[in-house]
């Protein structure tokens, strides 16, 4: 998996939008909240993206994940190498992250969404 790999996905979902933050980290989201950060610039390139509180903890079990530095308490987890999933495990990840944060947005934003 590649940068344009995720970028890919992050544009089949409705309303995303992509920004540079903190100068070196490209952010993918839905009414002006982050669902993914990336970092293109470093090599293994590595991501950050929300999950429920469910999966949480599995998740950080796994190899090469952890707690997203000063986003673990809001449930976000770190993934050392995206080359570590595939094209439909990130599909589902990142399905998934954009809509816990598209859930949260006001009506009017979503409407915005939707309506295109």
């Amino acid at each position: 998996m590649e940068i344009e790999d995720l970028q890919k996905i992050c544009h089949d979902l409705p309303g995303t939008t992509q920004n540079i933050k903190w100068e070196e980290h490209l952010c993918f989201n839905v009414g002006n909240k982050m669902y993914l950060i990336t970092s293109p610039d470093q090599f293994p390139h590595t991501a950050s993206f929300k999950t429920s509180d469910e999966l949480f903890d599995r998740l950080i079990g796994q190899d090469g994940f952890s707690p997203a530095p000063y986003l673990a308490r809001y449930k976000w987890v770190f993934i050392d190498d995206i080359s570590r999933l595939g094209q439909e495990e990130w599909t589902e990840w990142i399905t998934q992250s954009y809509q816990l944060i598209y859930s949260k947005l006001p009506a009017r934003i979503k409407n915005e969404i939707q309506s295109g």
